[in-house]
């Protein structure tokens, strides 16, 4: 089979096309031929090396997220059929690497796809997902009728954050870098959208009960001074240092929670995919698709998540669906 492969770690060029043999499916996981694969930006960190949650054995066939139809399954495997339509969500489960046309992986990674849902659309489920449930309900304990700041809300993640706060009933301000991002996040239901190139974009904003905070080294500060009292900020993505008064986290009494996906606990990690499930069944989650790549285009897709203003979910479109 056809899979994107690395022997090294280092720069996007690392990522080389290869022919490779077909894994094989153990008792209790099953292959997935895939249609799609989803990019997500730790991915690039894994690639180049160095990344505290992750070190893979070299080589390496990238990838956690993709949708396709199983094509085999183990001995031990209930509850699912060859032929099921599905999608990978990977992250916690030993796996061959979605890049690639077929995947292995363990039961407990899949879920079903909705047969009124595309494959493009099923593989930009899976780490986006999971990130933003876990962001907004497990760290963030949202509830209904609070106010909710999210930052990059025209990315992978923080389109899904959107829908799932709007649909707990939260009052949704996202943010964006570009009209069309910011037509983006009020199609998928904010509130209220702000661009976040303006200066003193958060001037008119207060009371803020939860911040989902994808660039903490630009905004924590910021971030400090709208939200509400007990609020909660919970830093999902951060690319730098900063400097900051930790007495203003007293007088609000303001949690600061830091989160990580290779840090679910398994039944954490069911639980979120089975109410993900419920979501994409209720047709309460629309996954936005960003630019799609072939396969063999997998450096460059690499390079442009972190190198270029992404609005969506970037794929790697691996054979016609």
């Amino acid at each position: 089979m056809k899979a994107i492969k690395m022997s090294q770690t280092g720069d996007p060029e690392v990522l080389q096309l290869v022919e490779t043999k077909e894994p094989e499916v153990d008792k209790n996981e099953v292959m997935v031929k895939l249609y799609f694969a989803g990019v997500n930006p730790f991915e690039t960190y894994i690639r180049a090396g160095g990344y505290a949650f992750f070190s893979p054995e070299l080589p390496y066939i990238p990838g956690f997220d993709g949708a396709g139809e199983i094509e085999k399954i183990g001995k031990e495997v209930q509850g699912f059929a060859v032929g099921d339509r599905v999608f990978v969500a990977s992250t916690l489960s030993k796996t061959t690497g979605t890049y690639a046309e077929k995947v292995v992986c363990g039961a407990d990674a899949i879920r079903k796809l909705p047969s009124f849902m595309s494959y493009a659309e099923g593989a930009a489920i899976g780490v986006p997902a999971t990130t933003a449930y876990k962001a907004l309900f497990q760290r963030g304990r949202l509830a209904q009728g609070e106010k909710v700041l999210i930052h990059g809300a025209s990315g992978g993640v923080g389109m899904l954050a959107v829908q799932m706060a709007k649909h707990q009933g939260a009052y949704v301000i996202g943010t964006a870098g570009s009209a069309e991002g910011m037509a983006a996040v009020k199609k998928n239901g904010a509130d209220l959208v702000l661009n976040h190139h303006e200066s003193e974009y958060l001037k008119n904003i207060s009371e803020v009960d939860l911040i989902i905070e994808m660039l903490a080294n630009e905004n924590l500060t910021n971030d400090l001074r709208v939200i509400n009292t007990f609020g909660r900020i919970v830093v999902v993505g951060n690319r730098g240092t900063l400097e900051f008064d930790p007495r203003q986290t007293m007088a609000k009494e303001i949690d600061i929670l830091g989160m990580a996906v290779w840090h679910y606990q398994p039944a954490g990690y069911q639980h979120c995919l089975d109410e993900i499930e419920k979501m994409l069944d209720q047709k309460v989650l629309t996954p936005v698709i960003g630019k799609t790549y072939p396969l063999e285009e997998a450096s460059q897709a690499q390079y442009d998540i972190i190198h270029s203003k992404a609005q969506g979910k970037i794929l790697l479109e691996i054979q016609p669906d």
